[in-house]
């Protein structure tokens, strides 16, 4: 997983999109420059009479985010605060005018395509993410969501945007379970709804252990502790303040957020390898 979503590749793409003088004014661009750190770097000033104090927005937005390639401690907070303002101004509205339609649109997906090399994903109304799982919607999931396992397994930076991504792999997970199963769901169907489905056809529900036999309860236990990261990761997740580029809430810590990643992890890879053992693989 990229530490950072920020490229020469993605400095262009972004930069198109104001081509012209289009998008988001001046007076913006140097608030969300500045927001991360990289007012310096392409500075504009209305009042001067030296044309070299007033570069175009393309220009101001490449050299910036090209800044944050060399020195991207910032880098994400630069590209969000970015995406912010272009969101603002419409730019993953779909436009009125056909023609004006498809250049938005031809700019979208050059955008994301240059995310998609970094391993980002921005999704058409313009929220970024790690590249991941995303929703799944046939049994190929399965290679994504492995693949997801692994990312979370190796990233440590920017917890509050892992939790995200673990959420999305956990709801990911629990969603193909229940195709392997031809169990249906909707797009209503809650999280807790898809997990106590999926855990329900896994025989991982605490009340379907025996604690008659030895070591049963204790598996409830460790059953319902299981239940309890997932629906944790949701709950963060959901909480206001929390996601892509936010911050997590004031009560937990970096180190809990990365610990309840972890373990998101550990449901999964639970499930798969039970569903797994079920199919006789």
């Amino acid at each position: 997983m990229s530490k950072h979503p920020a490229s020469d590749e993605v400095a262009a793409a972004l930069g198109a999109f104001v081509g012209g003088g289009d998008g988001p004014t001046h007076t913006a661009l140097t608030r969300a420059f500045s927001r991360a750190g990289y007012g310096s770097v392409r500075p504009y000033d209305a009042s001067s009479h030296d044309f070299r104090a007033k570069p175009n927005k393309e220009n101001r937005i490449r050299d910036t985010v090209e800044a944050a390639v060399r020195d991207p401690h910032r880098a994400r907070e630069l590209i969000e605060s970015l995406l912010v303002e272009f969101r603002s101004f419409g730019f993953f509205a779909p436009a009125k005018d056909p023609r004006a339609e498809t250049e938005r649109r031809a700019k979208v997906r050059t955008l994301q395509r240059a995310f998609a090399r970094i391993d980002w994903e921005l999704n058409d109304e313009g929220d970024l993410r790690p590249a991941g799982v995303g929703t799944v919607g046939s049994l190929e999931g399965r290679p994504a969501i492995e693949d997801q396992l692994e990312r979370l397994r190796r990233a440590s930076d920017d917890p509050a945007l892992l939790l995200g991504t673990a959420k999305e792999m956990l709801e990911s997970t629990a969603k193909y379970v229940l195709e392997v199963f031809s169990v249906p769901y909707g797009t209503r169907t809650s999280f807790d709804e898809l997990w106590h489905h999926a855990r329900d056809r896994l025989a991982l529900l605490p009340e379907q252990v025996d604690t008659s036999k030895p070591g049963g309860s204790q598996v409830r236990a460790m059953l319902g502790a299981a239940w309890t990261i997932a629906k944790t990761t949701n709950e963060i997740r959901n909480d206001e303040g929390t996601g892509h580029g936010r911050t997590l809430p004031t009560g937990v810590t970096p180190e809990m957020a990365l610990l309840v990643v972890r373990e998101a992890c550990s449901v999964a890879e639970l499930s798969l390898a039970t569903l797994d053992r079920m199919m006789g693989r």
